[in-house]
């Protein structure tokens, strides 16, 4: 009997361990979606903002490869790279 009860408490904190767990990762990303709500509020009110995210953008892109060929000088490629359309 002992045995019995000690296993289902064990198994109840367990599930309460996870409960927790789940909690702390659903509070993460609802800072994250805040995060990134509040980062495209500042871009769709500041085109520099844009800008220099669409920079970081390209800078990320282009360490993934040893080498680039660009076509249509690299304004261009700036001004396709995001296109934002309402």
């Amino acid at each position: 009997m002992i045995r019995l009860l000690w296993d289902e408490v064990q198994r109840l904190s367990a599930q309460v361990a996870e409960l927790r767990a789940n909690v702390i990762r659903r509070r993460e990303e609802t800072v994250a979606t805040r995060l990134l709500l509040s980062t495209a509020r500042v871009m769709e009110e500041n085109p520099t903002a844009l800008r220099l995210k669409e920079l970081e953008t390209l800078e990320k892109f282009t360490e993934k490869f040893d080498k680039i060929s660009v076509f249509g000088g690299l304004d261009g490629v700036l001004k396709d790279l995001v296109k934002i359309r309402v």
